[in-house]
Protein backbone atom coordinates (compact mmCIF):
# COMPACT_ATOMS: atom_id res chain seq x y z
CA UNK A 1 0.00 0.00 0.00
CA UNK A 2 1.16 3.70 -0.97
CA UNK A 3 2.63 5.96 1.46
CA UNK A 4 0.31 9.09 1.82
CA UNK A 5 1.81 12.36 4.18
CA UNK A 6 -1.01 14.63 5.29
CA UNK A 7 1.23 18.06 6.37
CA UNK A 8 -0.20 20.63 8.36
CA UNK A 9 1.67 24.10 9.01
CA UNK A 10 0.54 26.95 11.20
CA UNK A 11 0.88 30.64 11.67
CA UNK A 12 4.43 30.48 12.79
CA UNK A 13 5.25 29.74 9.50
CA UNK A 14 3.07 31.82 7.48
CA UNK A 15 3.52 35.22 9.01
CA UNK A 16 7.30 34.78 7.81
CA UNK A 17 7.58 34.56 3.95
CA UNK A 18 11.22 33.81 4.59
CA UNK A 19 10.19 30.86 6.62
CA UNK A 20 7.56 30.11 4.43
CA UNK A 21 9.22 29.72 1.31
CA UNK A 22 12.16 28.11 2.94
CA UNK A 23 9.67 25.32 4.03
CA UNK A 24 7.78 24.94 0.75
CA UNK A 25 11.31 24.57 -0.97
CA UNK A 26 11.96 21.68 1.54
CA UNK A 27 8.23 20.39 0.78
CA UNK A 28 8.18 20.32 -2.91
CA UNK A 29 11.30 17.60 -2.80
CA UNK A 30 9.15 15.46 -0.20
CA UNK A 31 8.93 12.00 -2.71
CA UNK A 32 6.00 10.71 -2.81
CA UNK A 33 2.07 11.65 -2.08
CA UNK A 34 1.46 14.37 0.09
CA UNK A 35 -1.29 16.97 1.09
CA UNK A 36 -0.47 20.21 2.85
CA UNK A 37 -2.92 22.17 5.20
CA UNK A 38 -2.54 25.37 6.57
CA UNK A 39 -3.82 28.07 8.87
CA UNK A 40 -4.75 31.22 8.87
CA UNK A 41 -1.66 33.07 10.39
CA UNK A 42 -2.20 36.49 11.74
CA UNK A 43 -3.41 38.19 8.51
CA UNK A 44 -7.62 37.63 8.79
CA UNK A 45 -6.90 39.69 12.25
CA UNK A 46 -4.80 42.12 10.74
CA UNK A 47 -7.54 42.53 7.71
CA UNK A 48 -10.40 42.27 10.24
CA UNK A 49 -8.98 45.55 12.11
CA UNK A 50 -8.05 47.16 8.85
CA UNK A 51 -12.13 46.99 8.00
CA UNK A 52 -12.93 47.74 11.36
CA UNK A 53 -14.44 43.93 11.94
CA UNK A 54 -14.51 43.50 15.94
CA UNK A 55 -12.08 39.84 16.41
CA UNK A 56 -13.86 38.29 19.02
CA UNK A 57 -12.21 35.21 21.10
CA UNK A 58 -13.08 33.12 23.73
CA UNK A 59 -10.29 30.41 25.36
CA UNK A 60 -8.01 30.93 22.09
CA UNK A 61 -10.96 30.17 19.37
CA UNK A 62 -12.23 33.01 17.10
CA UNK A 63 -16.30 33.22 17.32
CA UNK A 64 -16.85 33.32 13.45
CA UNK A 65 -19.86 36.06 12.16
CA UNK A 66 -21.09 36.35 8.71
CA UNK A 67 -18.35 39.53 8.73
CA UNK A 68 -15.88 37.16 10.14
CA UNK A 69 -16.47 34.07 7.55
CA UNK A 70 -16.46 36.94 4.91
CA UNK A 71 -12.77 38.15 6.17
CA UNK A 72 -11.35 34.62 6.77
CA UNK A 73 -12.69 32.93 3.25
CA UNK A 74 -10.75 36.24 1.60
CA UNK A 75 -7.66 35.42 3.55
CA UNK A 76 -7.68 31.80 4.17
CA UNK A 77 -9.16 30.55 0.86
CA UNK A 78 -7.85 33.66 -1.46
CA UNK A 79 -4.62 35.38 -0.69
CA UNK A 80 -2.51 32.52 1.57
CA UNK A 81 -3.68 29.47 -0.44
CA UNK A 82 -3.04 30.90 -3.58
CA UNK A 83 0.17 32.62 -2.54
CA UNK A 84 1.74 28.78 -1.15
CA UNK A 85 0.38 27.31 -4.35
CA UNK A 86 2.03 29.78 -6.53
CA UNK A 87 5.10 29.19 -4.36
CA UNK A 88 4.82 25.62 -5.01
CA UNK A 89 4.42 25.56 -8.99
CA UNK A 90 7.77 27.78 -8.64
CA UNK A 91 9.74 24.83 -7.03
CA UNK A 92 8.18 22.34 -10.00
CA UNK A 93 5.25 21.03 -7.22
CA UNK A 94 2.28 20.89 -8.94
CA UNK A 95 -0.85 21.82 -6.90
CA UNK A 96 -4.02 22.83 -6.37
CA UNK A 97 -6.05 25.09 -3.54
CA UNK A 98 -8.52 23.71 -2.01
CA UNK A 99 -11.74 24.45 0.36
CA UNK A 100 -13.66 21.69 1.64
CA UNK A 101 -16.43 22.55 -1.28
CA UNK A 102 -13.93 22.03 -4.00
CA UNK A 103 -14.72 19.01 -5.10
CA UNK A 104 -17.26 18.49 -2.41
CA UNK A 105 -13.94 17.35 -0.12
CA UNK A 106 -15.11 17.95 3.80
CA UNK A 107 -18.47 18.28 4.57
CA UNK A 108 -18.95 20.13 7.71
CA UNK A 109 -22.13 20.79 9.89
CA UNK A 110 -22.28 24.17 11.97
CA UNK A 111 -21.34 23.77 15.65
CA UNK A 112 -24.33 23.52 17.54
CA UNK A 113 -24.99 26.41 20.47
CA UNK A 114 -24.60 25.09 23.92
CA UNK A 115 -22.56 27.74 26.54
CA UNK A 116 -21.06 29.34 23.64
CA UNK A 117 -22.41 30.63 20.08
CA UNK A 118 -19.33 30.08 17.29
CA UNK A 119 -21.07 31.39 14.95
CA UNK A 120 -20.51 29.97 11.34
CA UNK A 121 -17.67 27.01 12.50
CA UNK A 122 -17.74 23.77 11.05
CA UNK A 123 -17.02 20.48 12.69
CA UNK A 124 -16.08 17.67 10.07
CA UNK A 125 -18.95 14.60 9.12
CA UNK A 126 -17.47 13.11 6.10
CA UNK A 127 -14.25 13.78 4.01
CA UNK A 128 -15.14 12.45 -0.44
CA UNK A 129 -11.73 11.23 -1.28
CA UNK A 130 -12.52 10.72 -4.72
CA UNK A 131 -11.71 13.63 -6.52
CA UNK A 132 -8.38 14.04 -4.74
CA UNK A 133 -7.87 10.93 -5.50
CA UNK A 134 -7.22 11.43 -8.80
CA UNK A 135 -5.14 14.31 -8.39
CA UNK A 136 -2.71 12.56 -6.53
CA UNK A 137 -2.83 9.69 -9.13
CA UNK A 138 -1.31 12.35 -11.25
CA UNK A 139 0.90 13.13 -9.12
CA UNK A 140 -0.98 16.70 -7.80
CA UNK A 141 -1.04 18.27 -4.32
CA UNK A 142 -3.90 19.36 -3.03
CA UNK A 143 -3.27 22.39 -0.82
CA UNK A 144 -6.14 22.78 2.28
CA UNK A 145 -7.55 26.20 3.68
CA UNK A 146 -9.18 25.94 6.97
CA UNK A 147 -12.45 26.02 5.19
CA UNK A 148 -15.25 23.86 4.90
CA UNK A 149 -18.98 23.83 3.50
CA UNK A 150 -22.16 22.35 4.89
CA UNK A 151 -23.53 20.51 1.41
CA UNK A 152 -26.19 23.20 1.44
CA UNK A 153 -24.23 26.73 0.39
CA UNK A 154 -22.40 27.94 3.53
CA UNK A 155 -19.03 27.98 4.13
CA UNK A 156 -17.80 27.18 7.55
CA UNK A 157 -14.43 28.11 9.60
CA UNK A 158 -13.11 24.77 10.32
CA UNK A 159 -9.71 23.97 12.83
CA UNK A 160 -6.83 23.13 10.32
CA UNK A 161 -5.04 20.66 12.69
CA UNK A 162 -8.95 18.73 12.57
CA UNK A 163 -9.22 19.07 8.37
CA UNK A 164 -5.23 17.78 8.49
CA UNK A 165 -6.62 14.56 11.07
CA UNK A 166 -9.86 14.19 9.16
CA UNK A 167 -8.19 13.60 5.84
CA UNK A 168 -5.49 11.55 6.81
CA UNK A 169 -8.66 9.43 8.61
CA UNK A 170 -10.70 9.54 5.54
CA UNK A 171 -7.57 8.43 3.06
CA UNK A 172 -6.40 5.38 5.29
CA UNK A 173 -8.55 2.90 3.52
CA UNK A 174 -6.70 3.45 0.50
CA UNK A 175 -2.85 4.38 1.94
CA UNK A 176 -0.87 4.08 4.58
CA UNK A 177 -1.71 7.42 5.72
CA UNK A 178 1.32 9.38 7.57
CA UNK A 179 0.32 12.95 9.35
CA UNK A 180 2.55 15.87 10.44
CA UNK A 181 1.76 18.73 12.56
CA UNK A 182 4.24 21.36 12.01
CA UNK A 183 4.75 24.10 14.41
CA UNK A 184 7.09 25.99 16.58
CA UNK A 185 8.69 23.65 19.06
CA UNK A 186 10.44 20.52 19.10
CA UNK A 187 7.74 18.62 19.70
CA UNK A 188 5.51 17.95 22.98
CA UNK A 189 7.80 19.60 25.72
CA UNK A 190 7.90 18.63 29.80
CA UNK A 191 8.87 21.78 30.23
CA UNK A 192 6.85 24.71 27.93
CA UNK A 193 10.34 26.91 28.32
CA UNK A 194 13.10 23.74 27.72
CA UNK A 195 12.34 23.48 24.06
CA UNK A 196 15.00 20.33 24.57
CA UNK A 197 12.53 18.12 26.90
CA UNK A 198 10.73 16.77 24.34
CA UNK A 199 7.99 13.71 25.04
CA UNK A 200 9.24 11.73 22.54
CA UNK A 201 6.65 8.99 22.60
CA UNK A 202 2.97 9.91 23.80
CA UNK A 203 0.37 6.80 23.87
CA UNK A 204 -3.02 6.85 25.16
CA UNK A 205 -1.61 5.10 28.66
CA UNK A 206 0.67 8.39 29.40
CA UNK A 207 -1.49 10.92 27.62
CA UNK A 208 -3.93 10.61 30.31
CA UNK A 209 -1.04 10.93 33.43
CA UNK A 210 0.58 14.16 31.48
CA UNK A 211 -2.97 15.55 31.55
CA UNK A 212 -3.71 14.73 35.13
CA UNK A 213 0.15 16.07 36.21
CA UNK A 214 -0.85 19.22 33.90
CA UNK A 215 2.33 18.97 32.10
CA UNK A 216 -0.04 19.13 28.68
CA UNK A 217 -2.82 21.76 28.86
CA UNK A 218 -4.62 24.45 27.10
CA UNK A 219 -3.56 25.25 23.34
CA UNK A 220 -1.82 21.64 23.17
CA UNK A 221 -5.25 19.65 24.09
CA UNK A 222 -7.17 19.89 21.01
CA UNK A 223 -3.78 18.97 18.80
CA UNK A 224 -3.44 15.54 20.73
CA UNK A 225 -7.37 15.09 20.35
CA UNK A 226 -6.65 14.63 16.97
CA UNK A 227 -4.26 12.96 16.84
CA UNK A 228 -5.31 10.16 19.07
CA UNK A 229 -8.35 10.30 17.05
CA UNK A 230 -6.46 9.43 13.89
CA UNK A 231 -4.04 6.85 15.62
CA UNK A 232 -7.73 5.19 16.61
CA UNK A 233 -9.04 5.49 13.32
CA UNK A 234 -6.36 3.32 11.02
CA UNK A 235 -3.89 6.51 10.70
CA UNK A 236 0.00 5.22 10.31
CA UNK A 237 2.16 7.36 11.80
CA UNK A 238 1.50 10.91 13.77
CA UNK A 239 4.52 13.10 14.24
CA UNK A 240 4.53 16.81 16.15
CA UNK A 241 7.44 18.92 16.36
CA UNK A 242 9.21 21.44 13.75
CA UNK A 243 9.27 21.27 9.89
CA UNK A 244 12.98 19.92 10.18
CA UNK A 245 11.33 16.68 11.52
CA UNK A 246 10.18 16.11 7.50
CA UNK A 247 13.65 16.65 6.08
CA UNK A 248 16.31 15.47 8.18
CA UNK A 249 17.21 12.24 10.17
CA UNK A 250 17.63 12.11 13.79
CA UNK A 251 15.66 15.19 14.29
CA UNK A 252 14.08 14.94 18.30
CA UNK A 253 9.69 15.00 17.75
CA UNK A 254 7.18 13.86 19.52
CA UNK A 255 5.34 10.64 18.19
CA UNK A 256 2.03 9.72 18.98
CA UNK A 257 1.17 6.03 19.25
CA UNK A 258 -2.20 3.65 20.28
Amino acid sequence: METLKIIKIGGNIIDNEQVLDDFLKQFSLIKGLKILVHGGGKLATQLAEKTGVRVNMVDGRRITNLETLDIITMVYAGKINKNIVAKLQAFHCNAIGFTGADGNSIISTKRPVKEIDFGFVGDVEKVNTKTLQILLEHKVTPVFCAITHDNNGQLLNTNADTIASELAIGFAKDFKTELYYCFEKNGVLKDINDDFSVIENINLENYQKLIDTKVISDGMLPKLNNCFHAIKNNVEKICIGKPEMLFKQKIKCTTIKQ
